[in-house]
């Protein structure tokens, strides 16, 4: 899980930030592709690059993380660090312009718990989830729920 920052450790983290992030995700799952395309619709402070986690390039690439490919979501810093399931799902925030905020609260002692709960309860249920959302109609890269 990412640490709480107060106003002084942010600053250092800044200076310690990656300059880029992998997203490994369930390209089977509509409801990840649909994640996918709203992190790709945000603006980011860090590059974000996405891999299919069933690819044979992750699975190459990502060799040690083998046990939580497509099964957790997976992301790796160009300087080498991995966040994996909920912390992973906060450091895609805490890239974003608009919910980097948002990742640090999130990651407090107090909404930690709550943040992590909610983040399993999806996961858990990520496939009827997507099923329910249907194809998302983002084929083209223009997708229907956005303008």
């Amino acid at each position: 899980m990412i640490a709480s920052f107060g106003p002084e450790a942010r600053v250092t983290a800044a200076l310690r930030s990656p300059g880029r992030l992998v997203v490994a995700y369930d390209a089977e799952c509509q409801l990840c592709i649909r994640c996918r395309h709203w992190l790709e619709s945000q603006p980011t402070y860090v590059p974000l690059d996405f891999l299919d986690a069933g690819s044979p390039a992750a699975k190459a690439w990502l060799d040690s993380f083998g046990a939580w490919l497509g099964v957790e979501l997976v992301v790796v810093s160009d300087r080498g660090e991995v966040w994996i399931g909920p912390a992973a799902f906060l450091m895609c925030l805490w890239a974003t312009t608009e919910y980097r905020e948002w990742s640090y609260r999130l990651s407090g002692p107090a909404l930690a718990p709550v943040a992590e709960r909610f983040f399993r309860m999806v996961s858990a249920r990520r496939s009827g989830l997507g099923r329910a959302l249907g194809p998302g109609g983002c084929d083209d890269g223009q997708c229907r729920h956005r303008s």
